[in-house]
């Protein structure tokens, strides 16, 4: 295949979506090999503060990806036309719909093709974004802006509708603004985790903030620091009022240390208006941030550039590391090739399974290190070559 010159990147970008994807590691892998006494980190009457900011800072992920993919449709007008982009949004997202579905259930967490139970989770809420971004994008900015605006400041006033009131189409309720199943019978079941309108806005959101990075240098890093800060303080004004952006609002505990963890407990699914300004707020301020980033920060930048083979191979390693401490500590290895449930999410893992916090960080390292040299091959295969698929990965 002939060789492609280096395709026009923006290393802030990279570096962030590098930082998110390594601290997204650390979820999945507390969600592997942490066991029962890690899986309800949000519980304020038996969370301790170390759990509970082990599962907070991942909450950052979700909605930088979200934005991220925004931004980067946004950049590739520079190279594509709006109907190229709009196709390659539509067929990707396509693919990521099926890349949950199908080969992340069979292939890389279920290791089995009975689809008994499947929940699906970022990167199927990552593809009917995009397909409804590619529809999107021929509307003026001022549209797309006010659609964003309307989704994200009053998505939580829909919060209090059940699903069940739609009937038959309660499904479509859950599908646009619930949490719960799509499909639910004796033989098989799909959960949907993450309801797409809220997710919609944020990515929308991250269309419009694409277009700064044709901007000065000088005025982009200042809009994005100031456009942060302004997050920040939406956020903290927001939530110490406690009337509206969250369904569950913060209340004091029973000690100064658990109601600063009540405080900062704000919803993701759906994303809360005070969950979008808390996570994204931090995350603007990065990316201006991310513009003088050190170059011994490369490896992380690295990851950036190929977060979703990061993210599938990440997966398969961690399930590989669960198949191994099942089958020397507890001398089987069946319960890794079951549909799990939503109980026991993501393997139905022996009674008495878990590592400590202490030893989940040490195999959280441990599989960012493990991952790394196939993703600098993979990145530098993406740089050298131009074939159709590359952009799929």
């Amino acid at each position: 295949m002939p060789l492609a010159p280096s395709r026009p990147r923006v290393a802030a970008i990279d570096l962030v979506r590098g930082v998110i994807m390594v601290i997204m590691a650390l979820d999945h892998t507390r969600d592997w090999v942490g066991g029962a006494a890690l899986s309800a980190p949000t519980n304020m009457a038996t969370t301790t503060p170390a759990l509970f900011f082990t599962r907070w800072i991942t909450h950052f992920c979700a909605p930088t990806f979200c934005l991220l993919a925004g931004v980067a449709s946004r950049i590739s007008l520079g190279r594509k036309s709006r109907g190229e982009l709009a196709r390659f949004l539509w067929t990707r997202g396509l693919w990521l719909i099926v890349l949950d579905a199908v080969v992340m259930r069979c292939l890389v967490m279920q290791w089995n093709v009975d689809f008994h139970f499947t929940i699906v989770t970022t990167l199927w809420m990552l593809g009917w974004c995009m397909i409804a971004l590619a529809a999107l994008i021929y509307l003026p900015p001022t549209a797309i802006a006010i659609i964003a605006a309307i989704a994200l400041l009053g998505h939580n006033l829909l919060d209090r509708i059940n699903p069940q009131q739609f009937g038959a189409l309660a499904p479509l309720w859950i599908f646009v603004h619930g949490q719960g199943f799509l499909i639910s019978n004796p033989d098989h079941a799909l959960f949907d985790a993450y309801p797409i309108l809220p997710w919609f806005a944020v990515m929308a959101a991250g269309y419009l903030l694409g277009a700064v990075y044709a901007w000065p240098d000088a005025r982009r890093r200042r809009f994005l620091i100031w456009a942060g800060v302004a997050m920040i303080a939406g956020f903290v004004v927001l939530r110490w009022l406690n009337v509206y952006g969250d369904p569950v609002p913060w209340a004091p505990q029973a000690t100064p240390v658990g109601t600063v963890l009540s405080f900062f407990n704000a919803t993701k699914q759906p994303p809360s208006l005070l969950f979008v300004l808390m996570t994204l707020g931090p995350v603007l301020v990065g990316l201006s941030l991310a513009e003088a980033a050190p170059r011994w920060l490369a490896p992380v930048v690295t990851i950036g550039k190929v977060p979703l083979f990061y993210f599938l191979l990440h997966f398969f390693v961690l399930h590989v590391i669960a198949l191994v401490i099942s089958a020397v500590r507890f001398g089987t290895v069946a319960n890794m090739f079951e549909s799990p449930s939503i109980a026991q999410f993501p393997a139905t893992f022996p009674p008495g399974w878990g590592l400590s916090l202490p030893w989940t960080y040490v195999t959280w390292l441990a599989v960012v290190i493990a991952v790394y040299p196939a993703c600098r091959w993979f990145a530098g295969l993406k740089q050298r070559r131009r074939d159709w698929w590359l952009g799929y990965l």
